[in-house]
């Protein structure tokens, strides 16, 4: 169960949000779920709904116990790069002794698992070993960048926050698959921060380097997406990218699509834990619409529902920036859909062969990702008897908020906040 500061527990002192959220006079427009805001809300509203991020104050960094889950791999190079107060290596259940020899020559603690867990377990190992509050869980295919913690640490002096995690960027792009994945692997979540939201911009981050409060644990029982449903489970999680953490991509073909597959078959474990969360096409329902009727040729009936959502936001913000959110809104949603079509819905093509064809103009790699990951997720729907990730999203529903239940609590960082966009 997730456990969310409420809209009217302060920031702490010190921190300034910037706006994130675009200004309309006195709206603000934006955020996850979408919204309509006049009015003062307050900074920790603003936060949790990502209309505005916080910068916290600069304070010096606190302990932290690095950990590392690892089975069989080469940990040297992440070793040298760690500068923490504790380091952990947990062997889950290794077969040679490299893992061992390595965490002594390097001064870390070692813990050996006698049964092999997976990484959920491990990484539990060492959250309940470890000395300090805050815990940085690094597979050992990550190498963070010099001053990785910097940006991360001091978001922890709210209380509030469960978890933090940077950006991750590739070692190398070397190759076709090498460059295809620096650019587009699932572990990169953009070059923006954000809170994490399931069905948000960033909707997930991947447990490969998480900075987290040690009370907090892996469900053990799922082998793959255990990083998914912690970040679900824990309430309050941002994403951090000025943080970096290089990770070793896989650039094998067969390796590469094998990934993929597995990653589509998290989603039924993950759908049966959070039902709803797991879902493609989080649009809203007159795009939906639209482009129902748009693949039912039916043209002038996407044109009539586009141009009555452009009108009923009319009413609520500015001609032109209603036409611009509904009606360029509705066409930029194409790709999501043709994404939907190639990633999701691709066994079902036969029905459909040429609406499939249309959505599978993309790059090459790009459509075996897709094809890839949406095999691995009609799998997993089989092997756990649920259609929960294959259903259509609800879709978000604009929501709208005037100021006075969201008086700011502390008015000096409303008042700090950069103007943004």
């Amino acid at each position: 169960m997730q456990c969310v500061p409420e809209a009217n527990t302060p920031l702490p002192d010190g921190f300034t949000i910037a706006l994130t959220a675009r200004r309309e006079g006195d709206l603000l427009i934006g955020g996850e779920p979408f919204t309509i805001v006049r009015g003062d809300p307050s900074p920790r509203w603003l936060v949790m709904r990502n209309l505005a991020q916080p910068v916290p104050p600069p304070a010096p960094p606190p302990p932290v116990t690095a950990v590392i889950p690892v089975r069989d791999r080469p940990i040297e190079r992440l070793l040298e790069a760690l500068d923490v107060a504790e380091v952990i290596v947990v062997d889950d259940a290794s077969e040679t002794t490299a893992v061992r020899e390595a965490a002594e020559r390097a001064g870390a603690r070692y813990i050996r698992r006698a049964t092999r867990g997976g990484a959920g377990a491990a990484r539990n190992d060492g959250l309940e070993a470890a000395t300090h509050d805050l815990v940085a869980l690094l597979d050992s295919d990550c190498i963070p960048t010099p001053g990785w913690l910097d940006p991360l640490l001091p978001h922890f002096a709210d209380p509030q926050l469960d978890a933090i995690a940077p950006r991750i960027v590739a070692q190398s792009a070397t190759g076709i698959l090498g460059r295809y994945e620096a650019a587009h692997s699932p572990l990169d979540r953009g070059p923006h921060p954000a809170r994490v939201i399931p069905h948000g911009r960033v909707p997930f981050v991947p447990g490969a380097a998480l900075v987290t409060r040690k009370h907090l644990r892996f469900d053990t029982t799922l082998r793959g997406g255990e990083d998914v449903d912690f970040v679900w489970r824990a309430g309050y999680v941002r994403y951090e990218p000025a943080s970096t953490v290089a990770h070793a991509h896989r650039t094998n073909a067969r390796a590469w699509l094998a990934r993929r597959v597995y990653y589509g078959r998290t989603a039924a474990p993950l759908a049966k834990r959070h039902p709803g969360q797991a879902r493609p096409l989080h649009v809203s329902p007159w795009t939906t619409a639209a482009w129902a009727a748009l693949a039912t040729k039916r043209p002038k009936t996407a044109l009539a529902i586009t141009a009555a959502a452009v009108g009923l936001l009319a009413r609520e913000v500015p001609p032109k920036t209603a036409a611009e959110l509904a009606g360029l809104g509705t066409l930029r949603a194409g790709p999501v859909f043709a994404d939907a079509l190639r990633r999701f819905y691709w066994p079902l093509a036969f029905t459909k062969p040429k609406l499939f064809a249309v959505a599978a103009l993309t790059h090459p790699l790009k459509l075996a990702d897709d094809m890839a990951y949406g095999a691995g997720v009609w799998i997993g729907c089989v092997q756990h008897r649920t259609l929960d990730p294959l259903l259509p999203s609800r879709g978000w529903r604009l929501e709208r908020h005037t100021g006075a239940p969201w008086a700011p609590s502390h008015g000096s960082q409303r008042d700090a906040a950069p103007s943004g966009s």
